[in-house]
């Protein structure tokens, strides 16, 4: 291994860092985006007890807003649920504008490296072939092992180069994916306590 990196050059420092750290976010992603832990099953329905208990003080709507990201956009939303339906959305979709931000962190980072890393092979293949012809030019076609040694820093570069590009190109569209559907879930649960709410106040309305 020792023997690639320093075949590589110095571009090879440079493209194992990116896999250290492309590899750290993902590992950091996928411990954050559970679907458990962002979405907890059935807690709209445990949310809804709690208000028809009249449980949902302040202290009770900061445990939820601190709970998960469902809980925050939760939270939003019935702490406005007296002020109007309308302005109830409007602070459900500013929470969910913060959730979101939070479910994307260090994806446009994975996705830089993704593009960068194979453009750092390039360069390698491009630095490679340079003292390639540096050698020629200098000493011919005579020396064989200055020839190999460039060459062989052309292709170890572009090589690791792509090896670190394509998983993290994968794993950057595996999280955005993932992080569609749970705003989709995350949607879905939101527009059931809106209903609920709205449907409550206008059986209060009627009675």
């Amino acid at each position: 291994m020792l023997e690639l990196v320093t075949a590589g050059g110095w571009l090879m420092v440079l493209i194992i860092f990116s896999s250290i750290l492309a590899l750290a976010i993902c590992i950091e992603r996928l411990y954050t985006l559970n679907s458990k832990k962002i979405s907890p099953p059935h807690l709209l329905a445990t949310v809804w007890k709690q208000r028809k208990a009249g449980e949902l003080d302040a202290a009770a709507l900061r445990n939820l807003r601190q709970s998960s990201p469902l809980g925050t956009i939760l939270a939003a939303g019935l702490a406005n649920a007296n002020h109007g339906r309308d302005v109830m959305k409007e602070s459900i979709q500013e929470a969910a504008s913060h959730v979101v931000h939070d479910l994307e962190r260090y994806l446009n980072s994975l996705g830089t490296i993704a593009a960068v890393a194979p453009l750092l092979g390039l360069l390698g293949t491009v630095v490679g072939m340079i003292k390639v012809f540096a050698e020629i030019m200098s000493q011919g076609t005579g020396n064989a092992s200055a020839l190999a040694g460039g060459i062989s820093e052309a292709l170890i570069t572009t090589a690791a180069g792509l090896a670190v590009a394509i998983p993290a190109l994968v794993m950057h569209r595996y999280f955005v994916g993932r992080i569609d559907t749970v705003v989709v879930s995350l949607e879905q649960e939101t527009i059931k306590l809106v209903d609920a709410l709205h449907n409550e106040a206008t059986a209060d309305r009627n009675a």
